[in-house]
């Protein structure tokens, strides 16, 4: 008789989640601003209307407001009328927050000498480039291990996160005993455009800066990450796009957006196959849903396209209502927010949306 090898397979789990916004809160003063870019009335009025509709109270940026009047946006002078800055210079001073934004989250985590245990770091961000990244500054900054394996996504745009969790998961069962530091930060603010184009101020009217920081690990407390799915959306490609301009990146998110989302939503909710985003289980097995927070109209999409109760998305709603859109780093607050409240046992549903158009799903159950 011979011995038959058996291999475990670790579960990857979300044991800490820590988040940070910048000390600046903008939204109500970029409003007064938007007005004045605006030079068509029309325009303004539509825009002081989605305001209003936003549901969103808070935004926070790295950058000051000025006051309304003033002859520059933030009190920084950064964003001067006649003259915002090229994209090298907000390059720079991406390099300058974003580090300092996320080591003000990875704090949040209370890792202490645990910190020396980290064998893994993911940084995530598609607001900013530069080289040595952020993953070496980091890794000098928070004095890891000088062999920590090193991995950046970037340029994902909002659904950035959920991949960011498929490769941590990946390590971990591949590894048991790694500990993951995956790290979304993202500087949206840094990529404000002087425009009178509604439909790009309306984009402006939702992003703001925020940083999640992620402890995974096979240790078994926290989230437990189930499995992933993704799903392009098909003839959307050119409804967000995210390119490199001469005076930051370039945001297209067009208003059909929304409209797509759910027709897509409604299509996978009469799946009765297993490799649907519900698994041909349909909405009734998931208690927790954590949907990026993208946009009141995106989250009503999703709403209506799965058949969701008003309730289900509370959670988004609560931090679209109190940071915005942060792209890559929404969908982490919102888990962080279900960490604290959620009780043992519950299902979830993670999903975001991103440049493809692009589904990302993935589920979790609440662990002890």
């Amino acid at each position: 008789m011979t011995e038959q090898s058996v291999i475990t397979m670790h579960k990857a789990h979300i044991n800490r989640i820590g988040v940070a916004v910048p000390p600046h809160d903008v939204h109500a003063g970029f409003i007064a601003h938007a007005r004045r870019m605006l030079a068509d009335p029309g325009h303004a009025r539509l825009f002081d209307r989605a305001a209003q509709r936003s549901g969103i109270t808070h935004r926070y940026s790295a950058l000051p407001i000025a006051a309304p009047g003033a002859a520059s946006v933030d009190a920084d002078d950064f964003y001067r009328f006649g003259q915002f800055p090229g994209t090298a210079r907000r390059m720079e001073l991406y390099v300058q927050h974003a580090l300092a934004l996320a080591e003000a989250a990875i704090a949040k985590l209370e890792l202490g000498a645990g910190l020396a245990g980290i064998t893994h770091l993911i940084v995530v961000s598609c607001t900013g480039f530069s080289a040595p990244g952020l993953d070496l500054q980091l890794a000098g900054r928070l004095h890891l291990s000088p062999d920590v394996e090193r991995q950046m996504i970037g340029f994902m745009g909002c659904s950035a996160a959920i991949p960011a969790l498929r490769a941590a998961h990946h390590i971990v069962r591949s590894q048991s005993s790694a500990r993951v530091l995956v790290v979304n930060v993202e500087i949206c603010s840094l990529h404000l455009q002087e425009t009178d184009d509604l439909e790009a101020m309306l984009s402006f009217l939702i992003f703001g800066d925020g940083c999640a920081a992620t402890l995974i690990s096979a240790d078994e407390s926290g989230m437990v990450l189930e499995d992933f799915r993704a799903v392009i959306i098909p003839a959307t490609e050119d409804l967000i796009t995210w390119k490199i301009g001469d005076q930051g990146f370039d945001m297209h998110l067009s208003g059909k957006v929304p409209g797509r989302i759910a027709q897509a939503l409604r299509q996978e909710r009469g799946r009765g196959d297993a490799d649907g985003i519900l698994r041909g289980e349909g909405t009734q097995t998931v208690d927790l849903w954590a949907v990026h927070a993208g946009g009141r109209s995106v989250l009503d999409a999703v709403e209506s396209g799965l058949a969701l109760p008003a309730a289900a998305l509370a959670h988004s709603r609560a931090i679209l209502n109190d940071f915005g859109n942060m792209s890559s780093a929404t969908i982490m607050f919102v888990l962080e927010r279900i960490l604290r409240q959620a009780k043992q046992g519950g299902r979830g549903m993670a999903m975001a949306f991103g440049p493809g158009m692009v589904a990302e799903t993935a589920r979790f159950t609440m662990a002890a």
